[in-house]
């Protein structure tokens, strides 16, 4: 499942907008293995701490952010990747606007 075409190009900066004081998502992939999702941060907003069952990449597309990784941050800017590792506790904040592209993989 996807609000995106399949055999489509998507330009993943310009497929999710912003919203003034608010976070956006849009689905690329919805699968029984994971999913990605594609995310519009505007400044100031965060995903407060959590963890979760399976590893999680997070490529910042445009701007700069902050992931904390079991307390530990990590300043990310455009063109940057993190993993993130099942089961830890994590969150992110957007230290300006910025947009990313979370996909999540489910273990065996």
């Amino acid at each position: 499942m996807s609000i995106f075409d399949p055999g489509k190009t998507i330009d993943f900066k310009k497929a999710v907008d912003y919203s003034t004081d608010g976070i956006v998502s849009k689905q690329v992939l919805i699968k029984s293995t994971g999913n990605v999702t594609l995310f519009a941060f505007d400044q100031g907003q965060r995903l407060s701490e959590h963890s979760a069952p399976f590893d999680a990449m997070v490529q910042v597309l445009e701007g700069k952010g902050e992931v904390i990784i079991n307390k530990e941050p990590f300043i990310l800017e455009e063109g940057q990747t993190i993993i993130m590792p099942a089961n830890i506790p994590h969150a992110v904040h957007a230290i300006g606007r910025f947009k990313m592209l979370l996909t999540m993989i489910k273990g065996s």
